[in-house]
């Protein structure tokens, strides 16, 4: 049998407390009925004997106290609401217990940006680790030693998970169902919840929202510049001559300020143009790709595809049900 425990923390996201509890209570369902044992002893876990969420909307009752649990064999960190700052203050008592568990054998996943309480652990230090895209950029300027994979659902690391933002921790929760039983038992979850098993990516959710929270005046007139004039040509060199910057200079102080290189920016806000025209308009691929300052359809695609993990018609199929010039 194994342990597992749902943290019930202080700003806790309900439904990132209730769905792993019945995914794994309704695993242990499937197996029954096919004559097998249940596997899992499935508990919610946290501080006080109830855990009141979302402005006393809710009222968590659990079945164990931190104190009450010697030994678990994984546990699962929820998403948490509001500010992350206080809510990582509010929840720091959890961290010992976390660490203790770690280091007596469990195996840690945080759900959506259950991320950050995870981070602050320093479990991750070093490690490659997923979270709501909407998050990214505050989860690198509070954790700058944790690797932060732009798009993942899925991240492990010596028994660490994390998982992406919103729907995307279903996906990790099926992984852990099929390491922990079988690939069969996962697929029947996966029907049963209808949550696609192998989607890898959250890409195509993702907003680009680039990096401003940093202290470097030309840098941010650059970007604004990109932004507002992603349809031109625009190239390093051009930029930071308009700056009065020297070129590895420019790049080195982009790179810091944004996560990005230039380049990679550029491309990013050329795709979220795209991306929007896609979605709100009834242009071909052609007409889009020219609005954005592609002239190469395969360029054009392949830059596409990489940021977004599916290709421009596909984009456009699923999220404009408007009728579509060919």
């Amino acid at each position: 049998m194994k342990n597992v425990s749902i943290l019930v923390p202080e700003t806790a996201v309900i439904e990132a407390v209730a769905d792993p509890h019945y995914m794994f209570k309704a695993v242990n369902q499937f197996l029954q009925a096919s004559g097998k044992a249940p596997l899992f002893n499935v508990q919610l876990v946290a501080v006080h004997k109830e855990v009141k969420l979302e402005n006393s909307l809710f009222t968590v009752h659990i079945d164990k106290q931190l104190k009450e649990v010697n030994k678990t064999d994984l546990i699962f960190i929820p998403a948490l609401s509001g500010d992350m700052k206080t809510a990582l203050e509010l929840n720091k008592a959890l961290v010992p217990w976390i660490l203790a568990q770690y280091n007596n054998g469990a195996e840690v996943a945080s759900l959506c940006i259950g991320a950050f309480l995870l981070a602050s652990t320093g479990l991750l230090n070093g490690k490659k680790c997923s979270t709501h895209w909407n998050s990214a950029n505050e989860f690198r300027a509070m954790f700058p030693e944790v690797e932060l994979v732009d798009g993942s659902i899925i991240t492990e690391a010596n028994g660490i998970y994390s998982s992406g933002g919103a729907n995307s921790y279903w996906n990790l929760l099926l992984y852990l169902v099929e390491k922990y039983t079988d690939r069969d038992t996962a697929i029947l979850a996966s029907k049963y919840f209808a949550v696609d098993i192998d989607r890898e990516s959250q890409a195509a959710f993702m907003l680009f929202q680039g990096q401003k929270g940093h202290a470097d005046p030309e840098i941010l007139r650059a970007q604004e510049f990109i932004e507002g004039h992603f349809a031109a040509k625009i190239n390093v060199d051009s930029l930071a001559k308009k700056y009065a910057i020297g070129r590895r200079s420019f790049e080195r102080r982009f790179k810091k300020a944004t996560n990005n290189t230039v380049i990679e920016y550029i491309q990013r806000v050329k795709i979220e143009a795209a991306k929007r025209s896609f979605e709100s308009s009834r242009k071909n691929i052609h007409e889009v790709m020219f609005d954005v300052g592609y002239t190469d359809t395969k360029a054009f695609r392949t830059v596409f595809k990489k940021i977004t993990g599916i290709t421009p018609v596909e984009y456009r199929n699923k999220y404009n049900k408007q009728t579509v010039k060919a």
